[in-house]
Order: structure tokens, then C-alpha cells, then sequence
């Protein structure tokens, strides 16, 4: 039994390897936004969501589109992806399911919101669909359902109904992340073009080449920061104005400093710098959020 069974669990650590749950950790910034402007949650079911969104569901996108896409280069968080084999789709059927049962357990319309992204989800990778293969439908799906309605979900899944998330001024934050998608969306793609192009998947970035996708991305990410910015003056936020800007500093430092070096020289667009910018990005902004949320938590606003 040994020899069958030690190949089997190694192709199935390959497999889990391509769901990319470390890389999840990058998808926060919305969870944490959502959280920080809501009011009328609980805490136990706000864990929950976490847990089903970046244990579960985030990682069965991942693995679906790694699945269809069957990198040989350099993906988000996997710098040499190893070899998709069947055992993917197996676990990437397994986590679909877990999320949708733990999702019903928490709220139906969690669920049906949390299989509904992972339709999407499917739609943009499968080869037969492929959203992801033309730049402006492609964009409107990621920066719709990995801003907007992600941030709606994780409120209802924390307790809200869907009328309170989709009530002034929440549905203008929801905009906001929708924005942020839209300027690092672009990003994630910058140092694909060849491999894109070769695959038939005419990506934004693509279109757009690397000064565009700089400029394009520059535009959305500032929309964002100074619609986000207006929201929190109109309801005299300034402390949140201040953690917001001295948070995401390095984000816009980086992002000038990457962006002045690519023009002159693209060799620096790069697995390497794109991974770095997503860091960066993720991590600085995840914190504003979180640290707005325990703010509003500790003041009791």
C-alpha cells in the first residue's frame, strides 16, 4: 500500500500547494474595510467569515484558475507553481462545497452570496467561458465581486441585512473598494504580457502596456483614496483620515518609486516587484482598516 499511497498524498500536496491559502492573507484589505464601517455586527459570525472567505473560498478561486490556466511561470504568491494534476480539482470541489455548507450554517444568503462569487470566480477562469480573456469584461467582474460585493458579503455574513448594506453611505464605501480593486487589479497582470499573449488572454494590463497600466492604476487607487477620504471628512472622521494616510504612505512611496524605474527600464517589471507591490499594498492597507475598526471599537462609535 505504501508505494500507491505516498505518490497519492504528494500529488495532493502539489495540488494544495496551487490553492494558495498563504496568499489569501493579500485579499484582507476588503474584509477589514467592511468591518470598520459597519455597526450592528457580531463577533463570532465576523470570524466565521473570515475563516469561510480566506480558508475556503479564496483558495478554491485559486485553484480553479490554476487549474485552467496551467502556469508554467511565476503566479501570485508562487514563484514556481508545480505541475496541475487531477487531485486539484478534486480539492477544488471539496473546499466549494465546505464553503457553501458552513456558509448556509451561518446565513442562506451568505451562502447563496458565497456561491454566487464562486460562479463568477469560474466563469473568469474556465476555458470554455473565460471572462478572463477580454480586458474590460474581465475588469468589471474581479473589481465588481472582489470589491463591492465581497464587502457586502462580509456584512451580511456578519449579521447585517442585505437593505442596511446597500443603504447610503455604505454603498458609497463599497465604491471605494471597488476603486482600490480597479487601480491594483491592472497591477497583478504588469509582468504577464507575454505569457497572457501566448495563452489568448487579452488582460487590462495588456491592453493598456506598462506605462498605461502604471497610469490607469495611479488614477483608480487616487479615486478611491479621495472619494474614501470625502466619506470619512463628511462624517468628521479625521482621526481615520490620519491612520488611513500614514498607513497606506509606503504604498504610494513604493508605488512612484516602481513605477519611475519601469519606465526607464522594464526589466524591472518583474515577479519579484509586482509580488513586493502586493505586498506592500495588502499589508499597509489591511492595517489602516484594522486599526479603524479597533478605534471605532474602543470609542464605542
Amino acid at each position: 500500500m505504501k508505494p500507491v499511497a505516498i505518490p497519492v498524498i504528494g500529488k495532493y500536496g502539489s495540488a494544495l500547494t496551487l490553492m494558495r491559502i498563504p496568499f489569501s492573507v493579500y485579499l484582507m484589505p476588503v474584509y477589514w474595510f467592511a468591518l470598520s464601517v459597519a455597526d450592528g455586527y457580531t463577533w463570532w459570525r465576523a470570524v466565521a467569515v473570515f475563516l469561510i472567505l480566506h480558508v475556503l473560498v479564496y483558495p478554491a478561486s485559486n485553484g480553479y484558475n490554476s487549474y485552467h490556466d496551467r502556469d508554467e511561470g511565476s503566479i501570485g504568491g508562487l514563484r514556481r507553481p508545480p505541475k496541475v494534476t487531477q487531485e486539484l480539482f478534486h480539492l477544488v470541489l471539496l473546499f466549494d462545497v465546505l464553503a457553501l455548507l458552513f456558509g448556509f450554517l451561518l446565513s442562506p444568503l451568505f451562502a447563496l452570496l458565497v456561491a454566487l462569487y464562486l460562479l463568477v470566480s469560474k466563469a473568469y477562469s474556465n476555458r470554455n467561458v473565460r471572462l478572463k480573456k477580454y480586458p474590460i469584461i474581465s475588469t468589471l467582474v474581479v473589481t465588481v465581486f472582489q470589491g463591492a460585493f465581497t464587502f457586502w458579503m462580509v456584512q451580511v455574513g456578519a449579521g447585517l441585512d442585505m437593505q442596511q448594506t446597500l443603504q447610503t453611505p455604505n454603498s458609497w464605501f463599497a465604491l471605494v473598494s471597488t476603486l482600490f480593486l480597479c487601480g491594483s487589479y491592472p497591477l497583478t497582470q504588469i509582468y504577464q504580457h507575454q505569457e497572457d499573449s501566448e495563452r489568448g488572454d487579452h488582460t487590462l494590463s495588456l491592453l493598456l502596456g506598462i506605462r498605461g497600466t502604471f497610469v490607469f492604476a495611479g488614477i483608480a487607487l487616487s479615486l478611491g483614496a479621495a472619494l474614501l477620504i470625502g466619506l470619512y471628512l463628511a462624517f468628521g472622521q479625521l482621526l481615520s483620515i490620519g491612520v488611513f494616510l500614514l498607513c497606506t504612505a509606503p504604498i504610494t512611496f513604493y508605488f512612484l518609486s516602481w513605477m519611475r524605474r519601469s519606465w526607464q527600464n522594464s526589466g524591472e517589471v518583474n515577479f519579484e516587484n509586482t509580488m513586493r507591490m502586493n505586498k506592500i499594498s495588502s499589508l499597509c492597507i489591511s492595517l489602516a482598516f484594522f486599526l479603524i475598526l479597533l478605534l471605532r471599537t474602543v470609542s464605542g462609535a
